[in-house]
């Protein structure tokens, strides 16, 4: 039979603009409930804008949606405690009694987002899906590390990684190479692949012609290491190439955090940085050339995603189309090189036809590679895999 009753682990609010896997988990939710199953979703909301929209968003009261404040790791306790299992304070008391009584009450399936949900559902592995969406073990591997406090946080972060993954027994991630390097770690889980959905009705694709002047832009969580490298890059390697060749040309760093970690590139002239935006949206319209260029990142990169959805060319790594068949040349300037990422950014900025027709390939590869209900579908097969080995 199959599984109805769901208890859905969030990080983040559901919200299609709002904090970037939020695309997916508004899928997830609004799917779920559209296909039968009765889901009681526990999400952390970390802003008062975000449950304000998400409030607004779910009103009608068809969904049993809890919203909960994120905790603080406080005192040396709070340290110790971020040591041992990190992240977890992120999770207050009250969402996770909250959670443990849902389950206690009637549950087949409950469906963690994101490693650290783990956390949450320990005790309830048996009837857990986890999805993960990225693997600090790929992600941090050539991370430089900064202090003392940060080494041994690095530590802990992936002896975490390994306990969570080890101690489920189902487990989803997003790409074939995630699925992979997991099965590696914990050769013991069913684990399963699943593609991010993303639902593109919001995402408007509309006619319109290059800006004047032209802009290159990087849109993203600089709190995420795979993001701030990219943007290093971007800064020191990348962007005096393209300013020799196109003068006029302007750049654009918006997204978490942007100002703060990128805070000695202030003063550059002709780049503007802004952190922590309500709206991400009018960045993304300004811009012509999206420029993602992560040595290291694994999973899909909803930024990418996204700007693919609204017809914005990008020029990125081959981590940075991970998950994706995306050609080069075709779809996306795919080069992992500093020259060649900068020589397939300055063509789409100094030819209009290469540049209209890349915007046109990119939407429909995106709707064929995360096509929600496809999503679901897979989503669907990893609960009958719960149902049947209980």
């Amino acid at each position: 039979m199959s599984a109805r009753e769901i208890v859905l682990v969030l990080p983040d609010p559901p919200l299609p603009f709002g904090n970037a896997a939020g695309r997916w988990y508004y899928a997830l939710l609004k799917g779920l409930t559209r296909r039968g199953y009765r889901v009681s979703t526990f999400a952390v909301c970390s802003s008062e804008y975000d449950r304000n929209k998400t409030e607004e968003l779910f009103r009608s009261g068809e969904s049993d949606l809890r919203l909960y404040t994120q905790a603080e790791s406080e005192g040396l306790s709070g340290k110790l405690e971020s040591l041992r299992r990190p992240y977890s304070y992120r999770y207050s008391a009250e969402l996770m009694h909250d959670v443990a009584a849902r389950v206690a009450a009637r549950c087949d399936v409950v469906h963690l987002e994101q490693l650290w949900t783990g956390w949450v559902g320990w005790d309830f592995a048996e009837r857990a899906l986890l999805n993960i969406h990225y693997l600090f073990e790929i992600d941090l591997a050539d991370a430089p590390v900064s202090s003392l406090k940060d080494g041994l946080l690095r530590r802990a972060t992936r002896r975490a990684e390994r306990r969570l993954l080890r101690h489920y027994p189902v487990i989803s991630t997003l790409t074939p190479r995630l699925s992979e390097r997991v099965t590696a770690l914990a050769p013991r889980a069913r684990v399963e692949t699943v593609p991010l959905g993303l639902d593109l009705s919001p995402y408007r694709f509309e006619d319109c012609e290059p800006h004047d002047p032209p802009t290159v832009a990087l849109i993203g969580s600089f709190d995420w290491y795979p993001t701030l490298s990219g943007a290093r890059r971007l800064l020191d390697n990348l962007w005096p190439g393209i300013k020799r060749r196109v003068p006029d040309a302007r750049l654009l760093l918006v997204g978490r955090s942007a100002r703060s970690r990128l805070e000695r590139y202030l003063d550059l002239p002709d780049v503007e940085i802004y952190e922590n935006v309500p709206d991400i949206l009018p960045y993304f319209e300004a811009t012509d050339v999206m420029l993602y260029a992560p040595t290291r990142g694994s999973g899909m990169k909803v930024k990418v995603l996204e700007a693919f959805a609204l017809g914005i060319p990008v020029v990125t790594t081959s981590e940075g189309v991970e998950g994706i068949t995306a050609e080069d040349g075709v779809h996306a300037g795919v080069a992992d090189d500093d020259d060649g990422l900068v020589e397939r950014a300055v063509g789409l900025l100094q030819d209009r036809d290469a540049w209209q027709a890349m915007r046109s390939a990119a939407r429909p590869l995106v709707k064929r590679a995360c096509d929600p209900e496809q999503s679901l579908d897979l989503v669907e097969r990893c609960y009958e895999s719960i149902g049947s080995q209980r």
